[in-house]
């Protein structure tokens, strides 16, 4: 099948949203990990204490704790997770990596609050990207979902909980814990309240227009003169 193909186009565009949408969140992780003073998200936290305490990467261990998540999920559902949460897992750890090797650390405090803002601003964009192609979700997102099924809580409930216990056993481990930590934890859910319709909304409309690109090739040519 080519690209033309409804179904192959419709695909193309959702697994490049997935893609690009994976990419960005690592970045954005990794920014507000360049000024990591101020704090960092709740799971990073965790996985930055753990980098601490035992070594290897930061991004190592954000894809061993999300395959533990995942095998986790896996049992409960009795089910194989969807290729997307596989690679969304692997992925985000491998930019994450990526980006704490490429990116500066400013020493500036200015430049840090604004990196830190941004790079919260650009995790919420990441989000709404890859959220927004269906592919597949992230495994932190099954682990709240199953606790909130098992359990019979509010979703909201859950995931405060899972924050605040990855985020008290990061600080035991020695991860950094800061204002930015509660920023994060305030407003990034707001930020992706922004950034997932807007993304849905473009995602729609690339499918569309491809459609009605095919639409107007395939119609077949009238005569300029009549019979």
């Amino acid at each position: 099948m080519s690209l033309n193909h409804p179904q192959v186009r419709e695909n193309f565009v959702r697994w490049t949203f997935f893609i690009v949408g994976v990419i960005i969140l690592g970045l954005g992780i990794s920014m507000t990990m360049q000024v990591k003073d101020f704090g960092i998200g709740p799971w990073d936290v965790f996985h930055y204490g753990l980098f601490l305490q035992f070594g290897l990467t930061v991004g190592t261990w954000s894809i061993i704790a999300g395959l533990v998540i995942v095998t986790l999920h896996a049992f409960y559902k009795k089910r194989l997770p969807q290729i997307g949460t596989i690679l969304n897992m692997i992925f985000i750890g491998i930019f994450i990596d990526f980006f704490n090797w490429l990116l500066p650390s400013p020493d500036i405090l200015t430049v840090q609050i604004i990196v830190f803002i941004l790079g919260t601003i650009v995790i919420a964009l990441g989000i709404g990207i890859y959220v927004s192609s269906g592919i597949g979700a992230g495994p932190r997102d099954s682990l709240m979902l199953m606790i909130s099924e098992a359990m019979g809580w509010k979703v909201s409930t859950v995931r405060n909980g899972i924050e605040i216990t990855v985020a008290v056993l990061g600080f035991a481990l020695g991860g950094p814990v800061g204002i930015g930590t509660v920023f994060i934890a305030l407003f990034l859910g707001t930020f992706v309240g922004y950034t997932l319709p807007a993304s849905q909304r473009l995602l729609q409309f690339l499918i569309m227009k491809g459609d009605l690109y095919e639409d107007i090739y395939q119609r077949p040519l009238r005569s300029n003169h009549n019979d």
